[in-house]
């Protein structure tokens, strides 16, 4: 059964003009839906869950596109690495899971892998964290110049370096395939380093 993506699309750009009524125009949702799905579809055009993940990263760049608001100053932070596939993807997994809510966690790739490592995967199994919902994104300005820590993982020469977000680069091997072993090394570098972090973003 073939998908209707144009109408995918248009019943995403419905929700989400609904969603960010008042925030973003009609106009400047549908670009990003549309954006997202482009973007996307470059590597992971077999994906099945392409509109999902379209309708996903498309409501993280227009939530990052809008102006701050009120009190709300929750930290947050992007991890890249070349491929988004293993090493920003452990940070972001890790991040996610010791700040709970606490930091706004992103992740993206200046050659964003079709999928996500499965030795990172299976890795991070071992301490109980999943990424069966990850994917590998692209980096974006609005994400990149909204953020407050941008974290190099590997691949930093593609990183346009924005006044604004502070820059760290980690100095991380490549996770070295199916070595478990090597890759559970940089899990445990990263593990330490993103506790750190977050020791940073949430002492005021």
């Amino acid at each position: 059964m073939s998908t209707d993506i144009p109408a995918l699309l248009a019943g995403t750009t419905r929700e989400l003009t609904d969603r960010f009524d008042g925030v973003h125009p009609a106009d400047t949702v549908a670009h990003y839906v549309t954006d997202s799905y482009v973007a996307l579809h470059r590597t992971a055009f077999a994906d099945p869950r392409l509109p999902e993940l379209t309708e996903r990263f498309a409501v993280d760049r227009l939530t990052a596109l809008a102006p701050a608001g009120g009190a709300d100053r929750t930290p947050s932070v992007l991890f890249i690495c070349i491929h988004n596939a293993g090493r920003s993807q452990m940070a972001a997994a890790l991040m996610h899971h010791y700040a709970d809510g606490a930091v706004r966690v992103h992740s993206g790739g200046s050659q964003p892998a079709a999928t996500v490592s499965k030795s990172a995967a299976a890795v991070l199994a071992e301490r109980g964290l999943t990424l069966d919902d990850a994917y590998s994104k692209p980096i974006t300005a609005e994400i990149l110049a909204g953020v407050d820590v941008v974290v190099i993982a590997g691949g930093g020469d593609a990183v346009p370096r924005l006044p604004g977000p502070r820059y760290e680069t980690w100095d991380l091997p490549h996770p070295p395939g199916d070595d478990l072993d090597g890759v559970r090394a940089v899990r445990d570098e990263i593990d330490t380093r993103v506790q750190a972090l977050l020791s940073q973003l949430t002492t005021h």
